[in-house]
């Protein structure tokens, strides 16, 4: 989403560093093109004036004038406003489970925001990753299969929903409901409430009416980020109106401007505590600030990484996998665990998104139109072989591979390639097993296929 922002920002950053020296002047035209950069991200005039007078008072005071780094000096003072801005430094904030259960968290918004979507992935994180029993309700009477869609979303991730009674109203469904999460023994409750095309008084009156009833502890905003400005707008309303406690933020991933996740906070004055990544369930994330920040400016978020990498890494696959390293060993069936564990934390672009300083890098990737579904046609391609010759590749001779490429939808120029890579993956893995850790270092650039810029052996 903010790649267009963190491209014009890397740009006057990248000028601010190759000055020895800064006078005021240079300060002040950077933070023009800082402004500018903002506005043309869609972020909120009054929250791009703030930010910029608030970042100039500090970046031409003396200590930055006269540091032995000026440029650097300047990017800090602009991440930590951003930082500021986004919601202030530390931990990012979690739905606030702490009361008596079961907790009612009311889900709000505009019709086509996500919200049915959003409950269920929220649902799904309480219960898998905090381990709390959820029960989910749609109070949504008006959309055309409304209820049943969170029912199928339900069934399909094994998460209650409260049973559909056919012409009870929205009202009477959250008494229901909450009676229902109580007599059995539930730690929280989400009601998914409907929406309207746009904000008008019949939907405020219900959400209100809603919330009277089952009194909830967090009141989230699910707005699209992809709306721009308007989300901004939609948030300003519910909260005066209704009393947001928090907002999630749907379609991060897309190709928004990112000027509604840069003003929420500023013009609501209430976090954005979740953000939709993808259309899968599991696609949801604690918005942190600072590690936000990092990834506008460039400087990657790492934290991200490791803790991506935890969640969707197999403990055993990878020690499996490192003892076979180390005997020198690797088959096809290790290079398809690899594959598929690198599609799992996104494919190369989703890694490469929270690595810092790797702009030239992707630019590159782009110039060369490296495409990110080659992953999941050289997996189709290995799931195309037999047993052995996954194991003993050398079998593989012209008939063979005619049958692979046949099988998996590719060429043979493509079962070629594959083969050609692995070839040379197996050969680092052995020269790896003589050179120890530090040759594992200076190979890793060989683990992303196809990746420019990176070292070779």
């Amino acid at each position: 989403m903010f790649e267009s922002l963190s491209g014009k920002l890397g740009e006057v950053f990248e000028r601010l560093r190759k000055r020895g020296a800064l006078t005021e002047s240079d300060v002040s035209d950077a933070l023009r093109e800082v402004r500018v950069a903002l506005l043309e991200a869609d972020v909120a005039l009054p929250v791009v004036k703030s930010f910029i007078d608030g970042v100039k008072a500090k970046a031409v005071g003396q200590e930055v004038l006269r540091s032995v780094t000026p440029g650097q000096m300047v990017i800090k003072i602009v991440h930590d406003h951003l930082v500021e801005m986004l919601g202030g430094a530390g931990e990012g904030e979690d739905i606030n489970l702490n009361a008596v259960p079961p907790v009612p968290v009311l889900m709000v918004g505009l019709q086509g925001s996500g919200k049915t979507t959003s409950t269920a992935k929220i649902a799904l994180r309480l219960q898998t990753k905090e381990r709390k029993k959820v029960l989910m309700a749609s109070l949504d009477v008006y959309r055309p299969a409304a209820q049943d869609q969170l029912k199928i979303l339900g069934e399909q991730n094994n998460i209650p929903v409260l049973p559909i009674v056919a012409g009870q109203m929205p009202v009477d469904i959250a008494k229901r409901a909450l009676q229902a999460a109580k007599l059995g023994g539930y730690d929280v409750l989400l009601l998914d409430t409907a929406g309207r095309l746009h904000i008008d008084e019949t939907l405020m009156l219900e959400v209100a009416a809603v919330r009277d009833a089952v009194q909830p502890h967090e009141t989230l905003l699910v707005a699209d980020a992809l709306t721009g400005q308007d989300a901004v707008n939609v948030a300003k309303s519910f909260n005066e109106r209704v009393g947001v406690t928090g907002i999630v933020l749907t379609r991060v991933d897309g190709d928004g401007r990112g000027g509604a996740a840069l003003s929420m906070r500023a013009v609501t004055g209430k976090p954005i505590k979740l953000i939709g990544v993808g259309e899968k369930a599991d696609a949801l994330e604690t918005f942190h600030p600072e590690r936000i920040a990092q990834r506008i400016l460039g400087m990657g978020d790492i934290v991200s990484l490791v803790e991506k990498a935890a969640e969707t890494i197999e403990k055993e696959e990878a020690e499996r996998l490192a003892a076979r390293v180390q005997k020198g060993q690797f088959d096809l069936d290790d290079m398809a665990s690899q594959l598929k564990q690198l599609r799992k934390m996104g494919g190369m672009s989703g890694v490469m998104n929270l690595l810092p300083g790797v702009g030239k890098i992707k630019q590159q990737m782009a110039q060369a139109n490296v495409d990110e579904t080659v992953l999941k046609r050289q997996e189709a391609i290995i799931g195309s072989m037999t047993k052995d010759e996954r194991k003993n590749p050398k079998v593989i001779h012209a008939s063979r591979k005619k049958r692979i490429a046949a099988g998996s939808g590719t060429s043979v120029q493509d079962v070629n390639k594959l083969l050609k890579q692995h070839m040379q993956m197996a050969d680092m893995m052995k020269r790896m097993s003589k050179l120890g850790q530090k040759g594992f270092m200076r190979s890793m650039g060989a683990m992303l296929p196809g990746m420019p810029g990176m070292p070779k052996l």
